[in-house]
């Protein structure tokens, strides 16, 4: 079991990790959908706990008290609605019960076979950031990360996994960096797009020096702790208006972390926007060029077109697409943020979420474009090969 010392880091460096030759074949499907002669890696799968009793063994045995006693289940999704296809995809259950996205084989099965994914990248939705008790709050995310290790990457070498942290109290989050980071398979940080503080503030540059410091990306994605608004202009009423409001959210943070000079303070720190679509981007960097040129005596900090930042310091993930009534306008859309490094392939497993080929993309995508956005562009911003992004 991995060991919960506070005192005591993780001792293994760097981050890639040999892919076994063995692959699974998912029933009912004979040809992955990848039809180009070059590998997938899969930047967003989702592993999920199926009880907070999983995660008894490597809490102190108070907290184990404590759960047991008062019957906490663990903080709160707030997802709705419960069970609806876009949460949770047919066939996604485990049959012996459990949260989809709980089991392992099912993950091997569907998110890794029908690719034939050489890496996948685990991001796991515990809400750490929702609980009100900051020790608890603490110990859970440690005993999360603990439990992903020996459950998850340990047995299954293609995944690699995100960090859980109590991003509420960035020090203590960067103790759980700095405990965790060096492991063979952690290549990344996860914070929910939604958060009380928007994410270019001061206040988190304890997180992103520790990120940065063990060369691991921040994952921002789609979702939050309960208690903040799905939206920029407070809760709405319906699941629609709540999903589809994602992409001002995300939008909102990257002007965030533009304008208040993150990327000059940390110059290599590396975000992924994660299950925030893509296709707003263009216009966003348009605007925040524009609006920085009249602006620019505000944030004397930022020294350089805030587009550039963005092209040399974020990457998006393509799922879920703004998909439009032609295939083409994607290729317009990639065309209009002037890079073809910039978008990276998920499949949002297990959620309801990924656009198949012949449904969202042009027939044929160009190449080098097509490589780039199912593994090239994601190997190098995760540096699986050791090298520079």
């Amino acid at each position: 079991m991995t060991s919960v010392d506070n005192e005591s880091p993780v001792s293994e460096n760097g981050h890639t990790v040999v892919v076994r030759d063995q692959t699974f074949q998912s029933p009912g499907r004979k040809r992955p959908p990848n039809t180009h002669a070059h590998s997938v890696i899969d930047c967003d799968i989702h592993n999920e706990l199926s009880s907070i009793d999983q995660l008894l063994p490597y809490l102190p045995d108070y907290w184990q008290e404590y759960i047991r006693i008062s019957g906490y289940p663990g903080p709160s999704g707030g997802d709705y609605p419960r069970g609806a296809p876009i949460s949770a995809r047919p066939g996604s259950l485990p049959q012996g019960g459990g949260a989809a996205g709980s089991s392992l084989e099912l993950v091997r099965e569907q998110a890794l076979a029908p690719f034939n994914t050489e890496i996948g990248i685990l991001n796991c939705a515990f809400r750490a950031q929702s609980v009100k008790q900051e020790d608890l709050a603490v110990d859970l995310a440690t005993a999360v990360n603990c439990w992903q290790i020996d459950e998850w990457l340990t047995p299954e070498p293609r995944l690699r996994g995100s960090l859980v942290v109590p991003s509420q109290s960035p020090a203590r989050a960067a103790r759980e960096i700095d405990r965790f980071g060096n492991h063979l398979q952690i290549v990344q940080v996860v914070l929910p797009v939604r958060s009380f503080i928007p994410y270019g503030n001061r206040f988190y540059d304890p997180l992103y020096a520790a990120a940065t410091e063990r060369d691991l990306v921040i994952g921002i994605h789609y979702g939050g702790s309960p208690g903040h608004p799905p939206s920029p202009v407070g809760w709405p009423s319906t699941y629609l208006e709540e999903y589809a409001n994602m992409a001002p959210v995300f939008q909102s943070q990257v002007i965030s972390l533009v304008a208040e000079g993150v990327f000059d303070r940390f110059p290599d720190l590396r975000i992924a926007l994660i299950e925030g679509g893509f296709a707003w981007m263009p216009a966003l960097m348009w605007r925040l060029d524009k609006e920085w040129k009249g602006l620019r005596s505000n944030v004397p900090w930022v020294r350089r077109p805030p587009s550039d930042y963005i092209r040399d310091h974020i990457r998006l993930t393509v799922q879920p697409i703004d998909t439009p009534p032609d295939p083409a306008y994607i290729l317009q859309a990639i065309e209009q943020m002037e890079s073809d490094t910039m978008l990276m392939f998920a499949t949002d497993y297990p959620h309801w979420h990924y656009d198949r080929d012949e449904d969202a993309w042009p027939a044929t995508l160009p190449e080098p474009l097509h490589a780039n956005i199912w593994s090239e562009n994601a190997r190098a911003f995760y540096r699986f090969n050791g090298g520079p992004s």
